[in-house]
């Protein structure tokens, strides 16, 4: 009677070992990395170079949605014209994206 609970509860012939516990995992990281990891890292590459190539005289929104030209531009700080006569200053990384004149 114990003889045959033990065999029951002891599996016979699984191979792989710590090969088959490591190998999920290492599926899961792979697709995390091409569905969420890299793309967020190429969008993030895009927007620095974005945000450094802006100067003077460009068109551009910010992430709250205001409208304005560049007037003046430091390494963190961004002073935009909103109409003739205010002029306001935001973050430069408080800039969403750049305005082609085209549009």
């Amino acid at each position: 009677m114990f003889g045959s609970i033990e065999l029951a509860a002891a599996p016979q012939g699984q191979g792989g070992g710590i090969l088959g516990l490591i190998l999920p995992f290492v599926l899961m990281f792979v697709i995390f990395y091409f569905l969420l990891i890299r793309p967020q890292q190429k969008k993030q590459k895009t927007r620095n170079a974005m945000l450094s190539a802006l100067s003077k005289g460009d068109k551009v929104v910010t992430i709250g949605g205001l409208h304005g030209t560049i007037v003046e531009i430091t390494d963190d700080i961004v002073v935009l014209k909103v109409n003739d006569v205010t002029k306001l200053t935001f973050d430069r990384n408080s800039i969403s994206h750049s305005v082609n004149a085209d549009a």
